[in-house]
């Protein structure tokens, strides 16, 4: 993971796949590592979030809608997947939808 540069590459890869989402446009990322999820989840659950904007603004928190949505929780392989591909026990599927 080290020598490859993995990490850093999912990030690019997460911020460049993102931006060119049209709306309504989903991006579905399946990770197969630890350490790669946790950087998906993190990715996917910050632009997903409102702005947090200072204290004595006039515009509000929940006024503002986020450009992207988290589509539902995490996937994971089933039984039936896992009885024939052991190898899915660690995969997990995540999605991001844009909204606007």
């Amino acid at each position: 993971m080290f020598i490859n540069q993995e990490l850093p590459s999912i990030e690019s890869g997460l911020q460049a796949a993102a931006a060119m989402l049209a709306i309504g446009g989903r991006l579905a990322v399946i990770s197969f590592h630890s350490l790669e999820d946790r950087m998906v989840k993190r990715f996917m659950r910050d632009i997903a979030s409102r702005p947090k904007f200072p204290p004595g603004l006039p515009i509000m928190e929940k006024d503002e809608v986020p450009p992207y949505r988290l589509a539902g929780k995490s996937g994971v392989a089933g039984a039936e997947e896992l009885a024939q591909n052991p190898r899915a026990r660690s995969a997990r599927l995540r999605v991001l939808e844009r909204q606007r």
